[in-house]
């Protein structure tokens, strides 16, 4: 791989551990995407895509990764994939979502997804593969945590304890855009007792670097933890969610 551009820096970009930045954003750290190493790991909003290529083009990237396919992970994927003829992958169970830009059952859901998804949403795109448990991506090991989506995937460097973890927690509140750690919203989880699984397995790996979709990085493994451990799911399957600050 060329190293070069890295060295100098990606423009606009935060240096958040060896090989992995996240670029600028607007809102700021609202809809996170990040460069691991060669691989680029979701794409905003469609509105998103001039800043992401502004920022990515002389990159020597070779694969687009997808956390998740929600709309705001995925709506610039197809203008980024189609201009750079970068490859898209994600999870099994999120093809479908991927390739209709988000739009199977749309009709079923709430109101507020409709609206979202008129005013964000991108178009699908081709996958061109999947992504399993314990496959490797840019030196990341793959896991799956499904539960804010069927095929959430997060990623996992365990030298020196980084996790990329899209969706599974927040770190933004969404009640007033700051910082903090909550559980993802009831409205967007079709599985939250999952998810919840999903982010105590994340826990248990003891991570020191944490970086979300939604919300700055974390260098503070001990207070993730900490939240992880207090969440919880009620019965009825709606989130109670709770939120610490940063």
């Amino acid at each position: 791989m060329n190293t070069a551009p890295y060295a100098r820096g990606i423009l606009g970009a935060h240096r958040v551990a060896d090989d992995l930045w996240l670029l600028a954003g607007r809102p700021r750290l609202a809809f996170n995407v990040y460069v691991m190493g060669d691989v680029l790991v979701d794409a905003g909003t469609r509105h998103a895509d001039r800043r992401i290529l502004r920022q990515i083009r002389e990159l020597p990237l070779r694969i687009h990764v997808l956390t998740h396919a929600h709309l705001d992970h995925m709506g610039a994927s197809h203008r980024v994939c189609q201009e750079l003829g970068l490859p898209l992958l994600c999870g099994e169970a999120d093809v479908a979502a991927a390739e209709s830009g988000g739009r199977i059952g749309l009709a079923d859901k709430p109101w507020p997804v409709r609206v979202a998804q008129r005013l964000l949403a991108g178009s699908g795109h081709p996958v061109d593969a999947t992504l399993k448990q314990g496959d490797r991506v840019a030196g990341f090991s793959v896991l799956e945590v499904p539960g804010h989506s069927p095929g959430h995937l997060a990623f996992w460097r365990e030298e020196d304890r980084v996790l990329v973890l899209g969706d599974v927690v927040f770190n933004l509140r969404t009640s007033t855009g700051r910082p903090g750690l909550q559980l993802p919203p009831r409205l967007l989880t079709p599985d939250p007792l999952t998810n919840l699984a999903s982010a105590r397995r994340l826990a248990a790996l003891d991570p020191e670097v944490v970086c979300f979709g939604h919300g700055p990085p974390l260098l503070d493994g001990e207070r993730f933890k900490r939240f992880v451990a207090a969440a919880s799911v009620d019965r009825a399957r709606s989130v109670r969610i709770t939120e610490w600050s940063c």
